[in-house]
């Protein structure tokens, strides 16, 4: 048998499509307290993190694949990382250390202070200038055979930013309803307008976020059947009979159009502050009626009516300001849930021990936060870019970074 070589050359680019300071992660990851028995420490658990996240850059979505992406370039991240030995551990013992060694709670705070400095100021925030979403997951991977609940999280999120801010692990969906405040109560929300499903229309949260500094917009169905038939019917147009004019409202309107994906979705907004005076619902300023109007390649056309209520007065958030605010409780849905489950395959992963699903998540979390952080928007393509130049973020130095 003959084999033939063909000499080629190809140019390399020279930069990676985004850099962080490493040195300042692995800082405040070191603050964590590592909850294993000391006596049988190998690695230091922030170099760990640190490697994970890495990992999790490249394209490693399951704990198999994180081991094997450190054992195959394990001399040069004990190089990178200090550390005393050119190994790495074994996939049950990453599992373990998921599991185990990491309280949740934490982590989550460690990494909310790793992007926030970066972000803000000692400055207070303008009221309604930063939208806060929340919204709940359950990871598919966490249900047991033949049952039908796993770990559920619940994520308060920047859109904007691409960072979550807190995340808290409950038993099912339902419990979204308590997990919620408690999530709300970690955080300052002064200056923020928190955004979320019908489900998240409580009258206490409101009172919650109201009395914190900040402000809510939530969407109303059934379950607030007093204050849905209320929006309702103050968006149903007027009957009036022959030589009688309908009376005068106050309704502002704003509209967008996108074209994308083969469709045309125009969205249409109503505004009013008519329900101010005399609904009960705490702090009320504003109602909304929303449309949603998709048409097809083909012609055919699709509507959605949805009705909201917001704290915000008009002289704050105008119906434009509202409709923005109001794009940003679907952005959690394709910023952090469809990269949850897409992009990092997060509902395929497996890791049901202690801690695990919640701890991964959160570094999942870590890694859509950096990547959206450089302002770019394709989580995949980031990935494969920084698998095939990992070296050159292993060796930048704290003053590339952002």
């Amino acid at each position: 048998m003959y084999s033939t070589i063909l000499p080629f050359a190809i140019d390399l680019p020279a930069e990676v499509p985004f850099a962080f300071c490493l040195q300042r992660l692995i800082g405040h990851l070191e603050t964590l307290v590592d909850q294993r028995d000391p006596r049988g420490v190998r690695y230091p658990l922030a170099a760990l993190l640190a490697i994970a996240v890495h990992a999790t850059l490249a394209g490693a979505s399951r704990v198999e694949a994180l081991a094997d992406w450190a054992s195959f370039r394990a001399p040069d991240l004990a190089r990178c990382f200090g550390l005393p030995r050119p190994t790495m551990p074994h996939a049950r013992t990453w599992g373990r250390i998921f599991a185990h060694a990491v309280d949740p709670a934490a982590l989550e705070q460690v990494l909310r202070t790793f992007f926030l400095q970066a972000q803000y100021t000692s400055e207070v925030p303008q009221r309604g200038s930063i939208m806060l979403a929340v919204d709940g997951k359950t990871l598919r991977g966490t249900i047991p055979a033949g049952q039908t609940k796993g770990v559920h999280l619940v994520a308060a999120y920047l859109p904007a930013q691409g960072v979550v801010l807190a995340q808290l692990a409950g038993a099912e969906k339902a419990n979204e309803i308590v997990a919620v405040p408690q999530l709300i109560a970690q955080l300052d929300v002064t200056g923020m307008v928190v955004t979320g499903d019908a489900m998240q229309a409580q009258q206490a949260l409101s009172v919650q976020i109201v009395e914190s500094g900040g402000d809510y917009l939530w969407m109303v169905k059934e379950n607030q059947p007093t204050l849905y038939a209320d929006s309702a019917l103050l968006f149903t147009p007027e009957m009036v009979g022959v030589g009688c004019s309908a009376l005068p409202t106050d309704f502002r309107t704003a509209r967008s159009v996108d074209n994308a994906h083969g469709r045309l979705e125009e969205r249409v907004i109503t505004v009013s502050s008519m329900l101010k005076d005399y609904s009960r619902w705490p702090y009320l300023e504003q109602v909304f009626k929303l449309e949603r109007i998709v048409t097809n390649r083909r012609g055919k056309r699709s509507r959605e009516v949805r009705y909201g209520v917001t704290s915000l007065p008009a002289d704050l958030a105008t119906a434009a300001r509202l409709l923005s605010i109001a794009r940003a409780e679907w952005g959690i849905e394709n910023g952090l849930h469809y990269r949850h489950d897409v992009s990092l395959h997060e509902d395929s992963s497996r890791m049901r021990r202690g801690r695990a699903p919640h701890v991964f998540a959160a570094l999942n979390n870590a890694v859509i936060g950096i990547v959206a952080q450089h302002g770019v928007p394709n989580l995949a393509k980031a990935q494969r870019e920084f698998q095939y130049r990992i070296d050159r973020g292993l060796a930048h130095d704290a003053r590339r970074a952002t």
